[in-house]
């Protein structure tokens, strides 16, 4: 339900012209261009029109102010991200990437003069600190005179949520290339996945209905739901705070509140009721994605073989095994299985994780697909020495690998709020569908990092997913979470609804993907390339994106419905 707060909007309406009051010079009355990129041609999906906006509810609407010099921050970017380049690393200060998007003098003065002829204060408005974006309140009165539209109130009809929005609105035409939008007007975004604004997504944080968006797959509803399902792995104690879920499911995905987990406990694990992090997580985006897809914690116990290194002295190792000998007893265990932990490869027995591996080989023959976090350290945390009594300084994967990013997706590197894993196995050979990619991509790599990884081993990730500023609920507040803990879930909901298709249309699931998954993203067209970023880490550079397959990000980051129409 909408609610006004009285004494506020009489403030601020009787600080600005109404609509029957308003008389503008020419300049601004005249000829209006209608912003036909954000316009709507019908009530998004889930919204009804309620009523005539009230003229004295004040709306805050921001501003995107066209960026001066974004052309060139990109050319800088493709630069401090190119390794052959000599500004590489050489990253832009906060000051120094605010003033390459700071808008033109121009831009700034006619906007003001825009608000001046509103009778609305420039010195109210709040602004960035490069000011290409500012917020400003105003009544729908004064809205609608500004931006030549009605603003009416809409409904959510699954929550009875309430918005003031408008389908279209327009600008004067002296502003027509000074501002890229203004929101929120034609974003209904709550339940609306279809008509989220990417770019918005990216400056406020990602949601579940943000990257439904960027990956394709917001006009998508499962159908198989009676079959298909989808597992999330906890391990350490972790649960999941079912109150957070919900919330999220409020402020997000509406249609989902009241949708819920199954758990079963493994290896006398643990399920506690003080539930946040990793657990909460996992499940908020697994659950945001695939609803309406019928999802089971596995809770796991127990500690596996274990020997120390430098950035895992204590024994913090995950116990796959267990894990994975109760999925393979299950007559009907979930399609697929999302896995947002892993360990130091060299911190695992090579014995126990070749063993641990067939297993999982196992549920691949089984259609069963398994998705595994590939870290976030980069090539290697802690001091990169080995621990076999040699301490020589090496690259280190991690065990069992596989994906992370940001937006414009750009590998997560030492300028994110982690660095994405990936390299080559020192336990598992090169399998033969990775052969021609790898190959490609060691040929290219040339001399870089020579010694320091096994360029014969198995090369990880092998997709790659959006994994910095994903907006979580913990213990009732908001906040943003990176890592390829966030990625990992995210992957796993676009194979599970890839697996709903499929099951929908009587064929087997996807099972063990990979071989597909190269076959398919080699092409060039099913999968979002990602060139540009490396992953530091181990007192290097890391390894660098490039065409094709990386050993950053894989074959890159999925679009649901071109990967969907292949398998039609």
């Amino acid at each position: 339900m909408l609610v006004l707060t009285s004494f506020l909007l009489a403030c601020l309406a009787s600080a600005g012209p109404t609509l029957a009051t308003l008389s503008l010079h020419p300049r601004w009355a005249g000829d209006l261009v209608r912003r036909d990129t954000e316009a709507l041609s019908y009530i998004p999906r889930g919204w009804e029109r309620i009523t005539k906006a009230p003229q004295d509810h004040v709306l805050t609407l921001r501003v995107g102010l066209k960026q001066g010099r974004f052309d060139e921050l990109v050319h800088r970017l493709d630069q401090i991200s190119d390794p052959s380049h000599s500004d590489y690393g050489r990253h832009l200060s906060k000051e120094e990437a605010d003033e390459l998007v700071k808008p033109h003098h121009s831009s700034l003065t006619i906007f003001n003069e825009w608000l001046d002829a509103h009778s609305v204060d420039p010195t109210s408005v709040s602004r960035t600190a490069a000011a290409d974006w500012a917020t400003l309140s105003v009544p729908v009165s004064v809205a609608e005179s500004m931006l030549g539209c009605e603003f009416h109130v809409y409904e959510h009809t699954g929550s009875g949520k309430q918005a003031v929005r408008t389908l279209e609105y327009s600008l004067p035409r002296p502003l027509v290339g000074h501002i890229d939008t203004i929101q929120p007007t034609t974003y209904f975004g709550f339940g609306s996945s279809s008509d989220v604004s990417i770019t918005a997504c990216a400056t406020t944080g990602w949601t579940p209905p943000c990257l439904l968006a960027l990956y394709n797959m917001a006009n998508y509803t499962a159908q198989a739901t009676s079959e298909n399902k989808l597992g999330v792995v906890s391990y350490a104690g972790d649960c999941q705070n079912k109150t957070d879920l919900q919330n999220v499911f409020q402020k997000y995905r509406p249609e989902a509140v009241g949708e819920d987990f199954d758990v079963l406990t493994v290896n006398n694990g643990t399920y506690g009721t003080e539930c946040e992090g990793e657990g909460t997580l996992d499940v908020e985006y697994a659950m945001g994605m695939s609803y309406p897809t019928s999802t089971i914690v596995y809770a796991v116990g127990g500690e596996p073989p274990f020997t120390p290194d430098s950035i895992t002295p204590g024994n913090t190792n995950e116990p796959y095994l267990e894990w994975v000998q109760y999925v393979l007893n299950q007559t009907n265990p979930p399609q697929t299985f999302t896995t947002s932990y892993a360990d130091d490869e060299q911190t695992v027995p090579r014995d126990y994780a070749v063993r641990v591996c067939n297993s999982f080989a196992q549920l691949g023959a089984r259609g069963v697909s398994l998705l595994f976090g590939s870290g976030d350290a980069g090539v290697g945390g802690g001091d990169c020495l080995t621990n076999d009594g040699t301490n020589q300084t090496k690259f280190q994967p991690l065990f069992p690998a596989s994906w992370y990013l940001q937006y414009p997706e750009v590998a997560a590197g030492d300028n994110a709020a982690f660095t994405t894993g990936g390299g080559f196995s020192n336990y598992f050979a090169r399998p033969s569908y990775q052969d021609s990619a790898v190959s490609t991509y060691l040929e290219a790599l040339g001399d870089r990092n020579s010694g320091l990884f096994n360029p014969s081993g198995r090369g990880y990730p092998d997709i790659a997913a959006i994994g910095d500023g994903l907006l979580t609920i913990e213990d009732g507040q908001e906040f943003a979470e990176s890592g390829t803990s966030a990625s990992t879930p995210v992957a796993a909901a676009v194979i599970a609804l890839l697996n709903d298709y499929l099951i929908s249309q009587g064929k087997s699931p996807l099972g063990f993907a990979n071989p597909w998954l190269y076959a398919t993203g080699l092409q060039g067209e099913l999968l979002h390339d990602i060139v540009n970023g490396s992953n530091p880490g181990c007192g290097t550079d890391g390894f660098m994106t490039r065409p094709a397959w990386d050993a950053v990000t894989g074959l890159g980051t999925p679009d649901f419905d071109k990967l969907r129409n292949l398998l039609a």
